[in-house]
Parts: C-alpha cells; structure tokens; sequence
C-alpha cells in the first residue's frame, strides 16, 4: 500500500486554504473518507490533532447532517434524502474511530439499527435512497445492487454480535445475488474489491473479486494510464472514482504500476468542471495516497 503522507498533508493544507475541506460544504460520503482519513493520520504519525480533528469533523457532520432518524446525503439543496450506501461508509468511519474512541462504535451500532429497518427489504433487498425521514423510497429510485455488501461489511466492521440479525439478513441478500452481480462501472468496481478482501475465504468475496478484476482489465486505457467510467466508454473518465478504483486495487494487494500510473494522470489533468474543485475528489486523492486504516492490518477475516 502507498503511504504518501507528505502528499496527503500537502493537499489537506491547499483545500483548507482554499475553503474545498473540511471547511466547505458537507457532504457525507466525503466526509466519511475524511474520518478515516484522519485515523490513517494518526496511525502514521502518532499524533493526537489527528484524532481531534477526526471527532471535529463527525461533530459537524452529525450537526449540520443528522436527522432525526440518519444523515441526510449533503448540505447543498440538491443533495437531499438519504444513501443507504453513503450511510453505510459512514458506518465504516465510525468503526474506524470507534478503534480508538469506542464511543464512536456504539454511536455507529445505534445508527445501524435506526436505518436499517428503514432501508432494508428482507428477501428481496436494500432500497438505494430513502426520503429524508426514512417515511419511504425517494421517487425514482429501486433497489441498490450493492449495497446490501455494504451493509454487510460495514455492520461487520462495528460489531458482529451486536448486529447479528441485520448481518444476516444482509448475508441472506447476498446469498440471492452473488453469483450473478456483474458489475460494470469504475467506482463501483473498486469498491467491490474493497468490500471482498475484508473476508476473502467467503465465496462471494472470491467470486466477486475476481469478476472485478476481469471487468477492470477491459476498462484500462494505456496510454495514458486510467480506468474508464465503464467498458463501453473508454474516452470517459472521473478522478473520483478511479481513485476508489485504487483503493480497491491496494486493499486487494495487485497492479501497483496501475495505481502509480493513476495517480500521476490526475494529478495533473482536469475535467474542466465542478470536479476540478470538489472535496470529494481530492479527499479520494488522498485515500489512494494513503489508505492506511482502510485496509489496516488486524481486521477481521476468515482466511
């Protein structure tokens, strides 16, 4: 794993400087990749400001956010309802934190409960985005064909026994889809090698890694060194989410030229949009330079 420290102190201190993060707009799944940024900071450095601004940074998410019942998506008008998946990466920093704070994991066992009956349909699936109260689905949208594994991780990373019922209706979802899910977009791609190698014995944990690692070998454009949005779009490409891709590319141990090559790409080219300035696509940045307590070592698994 890549443990560019001075790269991701270097670019904490130009987003601050220039009001992107954390001192912008919030933004849930971006702010979760923060909290766990800033654990990975701490476990390099032994630094206990990294700590502090970890459990600052969940005071403002949870104030500006926190609804009665969940996160709301982001502070921005056009980002309201909620994500199942945001809400479970959320989950994920919360345990993370939880590591060292355990406050945090019965803050994120609680939460789990709340949405989850919210969200989940046993037998049949997860619903994608929830009204902002979690009354029902927001117009327009179904089920998410991945976030009943993010759930499952995310529930196994906080607590096992605690929540053994939602985990195994998870598990139950899983067991349905495995074997047929072929997933075909960058982002998701990688975050599916993420979510597998923390069990990597279970068998959609293998079935689905290697899926994910065929589908990534079509998308790979060389020169000049990036995964596209999807197989059939090879010209088209996000910053964001080729930096999942590393995440989930360093979190299963393979194609490190790749992820160099990845980096080096965007650091330097622009989109010419919103995205040349968003938090999200510099805090991911930051992630492919540092995974750290993404992928750290003492998690649980069952090899």
């Amino acid at each position: 794993m890549l443990r560019d420290v001075d790269y991701v102190l270097r670019k904490l201190d130009w987003m601050r400087a220039e009001g992107i993060w954390p001192n912008g707009l919030r933004y849930l799944w971006t702010d979760a990749f923060g909290v766990v940024l800033y654990v990975s900071l701490y476990k390099e450095l032994g630094e206990e400001r990294w700590l502090g601004e970890a459990e600052r940074l969940v005071a403002e998410v949870e104030r500006v956010l926190g609804r009665l019942r969940g996160l709301r998506i982001g502070e921005a008008t056009d980002r309201d309802g909620q994500y199942f998946h945001y809400l479970a990466m959320w989950l994920f920093a919360l345990a993370r934190l939880g590591d060292l704070k355990p406050r945090y994991r019965a803050r994120g066992i609680e939460l789990a409960r709340d949405i989850h009956p919210a969200f989940v349909i046993p037998g049949r699936g997860v619903i994608w985005k929830m009204q902002e109260d979690l009354s029902s689905p927001y117009p327009g949208y179904g089920l998410g064909s991945m976030d009943a594994y993010d759930g499952y991780v995310s529930y196994r990373m906080l607590d096992e026994d605690a929540l053994a019922p939602e985990i195994a209706q998870m598990h139950d979802l899983m067991e349905r889809d495995w074997r047929t899910l072929d997933i075909e977009q960058d982002l998701g791609l990688g975050m599916m090698l993420w979510l597998a190698h923390f069990f990597p014995a279970e068998p959609w944990a293998k079935a689905q890694t290697k899926r994910s690692l065929r589908n990534l070998e079509t998308m790979w454009v060389d020169p000049p060194g990036y995964f596209s949005r999807a197989p059939w779009l090879p010209d088209t490409k996000f910053a964001f989410t080729n930096y999942g891709v590393s995440l989930g590319l360093q979190a299963a141990g393979v194609w490190p030229e790749r992820i160099g090559r990845l980096n080096t790409f965007f650091e330097d080219w622009r989109s010419g949009d919103e995205y040349d300035r968003e938090a999200i696509t510099w805090v991911m940045a930051c992630t492919s330079h540092l995974p750290g307590a993404f992928v750290a070592s003492g998690r649980p698994n069952n090899d």
